[in-house]
């Protein structure tokens, strides 16, 4: 089953087209991640069918119904962690999870059980008694997660839950997503870090000016650009002789130069590595080190949009 599908999601301000005719689906149980650079439409899309924006056409359905802002049914099974900390500064850690789960959860036996999860699901059991403001910025974040998801919904927004986190507190989050996934929650995930992206989710889908441009898996993606591999070669005196005898080799889309590297994108598939390693040998050129490397989700990103994902 789609836990979201929405098709044909027209939305304007003004004379500004953010959503163009947007079709989006998730599937039940997997964790997307929704990529776009600034000003893409990707919080216009969360907030329309979150219904916390009106839109001008289209459809959406949650959980195979048509959602709109009275749906209190469905949004019962619906967790919002927005990228702002929205607690409240006078109440504990506990009391403030205690609160958002009650929101949802009547039963106090039940609420308990469910406030205890989310504490461990976050690691905040040694800091139960304490106010916001005593807090880290890591441990706030786990907080403000804690609050979104204490009630289980089985739809779970994320949007850059680990911006700005301690290396901890980011470990702690990101093994909570994959617990929150692993017990049946499914997972629409916003990130500038392309590494989480990579280990966390099960598809990605790339938007740019209010449309999607690419969707799949991680290897999908890569496997879709014109670059294949990127060899980088450590020379320590690097002439143009040398540079223009690269840009010939077959195969090769393009050499850039850093510093005392020199990197070579291939669009070919085949035995570049060895094929340049003769090259080397043949015409003497002396190196330090040389190491090759697939694409990365920031190449996909890079050559889809022109942009890199945290530009």
């Amino acid at each position: 089953m789609n836990v979201i599908e929405v098709n044909h999601l027209v939305k304007r301000y003004g004379h500004v087209t953010a959503l163009d005719d947007f079709n989006l689906s998730v599937e039940e149980g997997e964790i997307l991640g929704l990529l776009g650079p600034n000003g893409s439409g990707k919080s216009t899309c969360i907030n329309t069918i979150l219904s916390l924006l009106k839109y001008d056409q289209g459809t959406i359905k949650i959980f195979n119904q048509d959602m709109h802002p009275n749906r209190y049914d469905l949004k019962a099974d619906i967790g919002v962690v927005f990228q702002e900390v929205a607690v409240f500064d006078e109440l504990s850690v506990k009391e403030n999870i205690d609160y958002f789960c009650g929101l949802y959860i009547k039963d106090k036996k039940k609420r308990k059980e469910y406030i205890k999860d989310a504490v461990e699901l976050v690691g905040l059991q040694d800091f139960l008694k304490y106010k916001p403001k005593q807090l880290s910025g890591g441990l706030l974040r786990r907080l403000n997660i804690a609050c979104g998801i204490a009630h289980k919904p089985k739809l779970i927004f994320l949007d850059e839950p680990t911006v700005a986190v301690d290396p901890q507190s980011r470990n702690h989050i990101l093994e909570g997503i994959k617990t929150l996934n692993e017990r049946g929650a499914t997972i629409v995930y916003t990130t500038h870090y392309m590494e989480e992206v990579e280990m966390l989710c099960h598809r990605i889908v790339i938007m740019d000016k209010g449309r999607i441009i690419a969707s799949g898996s991680n290897d999908e993606l890569k496997n879709s650009i014109e670059l294949s591999e990127r060899i980088s070669i450590v020379i320590e005196d690097i002439d143009k002789e040398i540079i223009n005898c690269f840009h010939q080799l077959e195969g090769v889309m393009k050499v850039e130069v850093e510093d005392n590297i020199i990197h070579i994108s291939y669009k070919s598939k085949g035995n570049n590595l060895s094929q340049l390693m003769d090259y080397l040998n043949q015409h003497h050129i002396k190196y330090n080190r040389l190491y090759s490397e697939r694409p990365t989700l920031n190449d996909v990103f890079l050559e889809l949009t022109g942009k890199e994902l945290r530009d």
